[in-house]
C-alpha cells in the first residue's frame, strides 16, 4: 500500500492568455499554450497545452479547442480550473491529498476585483491552500533583476498575449502605469486583417503567429531581415487552397495601428510620472519584456518616440514568471503581494 508523504508544493504561475508557465524549485517545469481540448458529448477535457494547441482550428462537431484567459483575464471559468489542474498534473502525477500547495500567480496589472477572485477561485480548485497575486509589470521587473524596493524609479513594457502593461515602480509600489488590451494576439489578428484585405487569403490564427514569429516586424530598417515567407491558405473568392509570399515590409504596415496603441500608452504613463522618477528613468531607461519584445525593431520605433533609451531583457518570455518564482520564494518579505485578504 503507497503511502503519501506530507510536504510543501510550492509554484509559481505565469496564467498568460498565450502561454502559460509553471516554475517549481527555480526551474520552469512547464511551458505550454494556454488551450484545452473538450469533448463536446461528454464535457470532459481530452488535451492541454501543446497537445489540444495542435487540434485548434482542426476539430469537428463533437471536439471544440478553448483558449480560457482572454485580454489577460479569466473568461471561461471552467475552462481554466481544468487547464490549470492539467499542467499542475504534469509536474508530477502524485496525488495531493497531503499536500500544502503554494502558489503565486502573476496578473494584470488592471485587474478588477471579480477578475481577481476569478484568480482566487481557480486556485481553490486545486486545492491550494496559500495563494498570492503578483502584478504583471512587477514580476517582470523581478525577473530581469531590478531592485524593486529601492528608491528609484525603473520603467516596463510587458507585451504579453493579451494585454500590455506599461508601469513605472519604485518603493516596491506601481507608481504610474497603463494595462491596455493590444498586445500578441491583437497582432495576430492584425495579420489576418491584413491577408484577408491584401490577398483576399484566408488564413487560421496559428499560420498568422507564424508569420508574425518568422517575418514579423515593427520598422522596415531592421538589421536581420528575414527571407520572404510562403503562406498557405483559403482563396476568399474561389475557396480553393492557395500559396502567397509575404515580407517583413507588409508585416510593418499590418501591425502599425496596434504598435501606434502601445505608444500612445507609454507617453501617457510617462505623463502621469513624477518628475523624480521620470529622471531617474531618462538615466535608466525603459525596459521591454514579454514575447512582444521579440518583434524585431520594436525597441528601436519606442526609442525614437519617447527619446528614451530601450533596452530588451535578456530572455523576455520569462522574466515575468522568473520574477513570479523570486516572489514566492519572498512571500513574507514583499508586501506587493495580493492575498485574498487584501480583496
Amino acid at each position: 500500500m503507497a503511502f503519501f508523504s506530507f510536504f510543501t508544493q510550492e509554484l509559481a504561475i505565469d496564467l498568460g492568455t498565450a502561454n502559460t508557465l509553471i516554475i517549481q524549485d527555480n526551474k520552469v517545469v512547464v511551458e505550454e499554450p494556454s488551450i484545452v481540448a473538450i469533448d463536446l458529448k461528454t464535457n470532459e477535457v481530452v488535451a492541454v497545452g501543446t497537445k489540444a494547441m495542435q487540434m485548434h482550428g482542426k476539430t469537428h462537431n463533437n471536439l471544440k479547442t478553448v483558449r480560457p484567459l482572454k485580454d489577460g483575464v479569466i473568461a471561461d471559468f471552467q475552462a481554466a480550473e481544468a487547464m490549470i489542474e492539467g499542467l499542475i498534473n504534469m509536474i508530477n502525477d502524485q496525488k495531493r491529498f497531503f499536500t500544502h500547495l503554494k502558489i503565486v500567480i502573476c496578473i494584470p496589472s488592471g485587474i478588477t476585483e471579480v477578475e481577481k477572485r476569478a484568480v482566487f477561485d481557480s486556485a481553490d480548485h486545486v486545492d491550494a491552500k496559500e495563494t498570492y497575486l503578483i502584478y504583471e509589470p512587477m514580476a517582470a521587473a523581478l525577473g530581469i533583476g531590478l531592485d524593486v524596493e529601492a528608491p528609484e524609479g525603473n520603467m516596463i513594457i510587458d507585451i504579453g498575449g493579451g494585454t500590455t502593461e506599461i508601469a513605472v515602480i519604485a518603493l516596491s509600489g506601481i507608481v504610474s502605469d497603463q494595462s491596455i488590451r493590444t498586445a500578441g494576439d491583437e497582432f495576430t489578428m492584425d495579420i489576418v486583417d491584413f491577408m484577408k484585405r491584401e490577398y483576399n487569403l484566408l488564413v487560421g490564427e496559428r499560420t498568422a503567429e507564424q508569420i508574425k514569429i518568422k517575418v514579423g516586424a515593427a520598422i522596415e530598417e531592421i538589421e536581420d531581415v528575414p527571407e520572404p515567407l510562403p503562406v498557405n491558405g483559403r482563396d476568399l473568392v474561389t475557396g480553393i487552397p492557395r500559396q502567397v509570399e509575404i515580407n517583413h515590409r507588409e508585416i510593418v504596415h499590418a501591425l502599425d495601428g496596434s504598435i501606434k496603441k502601445i505608444e500612445e500608452a507609454v507617453l501617457k504613463t510617462l505623463e502621469d510620472t513624477p518628475p523624480e522618477l521620470a529622471s531617474d528613468i531618462f538615466r535608466r531607461g525603459i525596459y521591454l519584456t514579454g514575447g512582444g519584445a521579440l518583434l524585431r525593431g520594436l525597441d528601436i520605433r519606442l526609442s525614437r518616440k519617447t527619446k528614451l533609451k530601450v533596452q530588451v531583457a535578456e530572455d523576455p518570455l520569462r522574466a515575468v514568471v522568473r520574477g513570479t518564482g523570486l516572489a514566492l520564494k519572498n512571500s513574507s518579505k514583499f508586501s506587493f503581494l495580493v492575498d485574498r485578504k487584501n480583496l
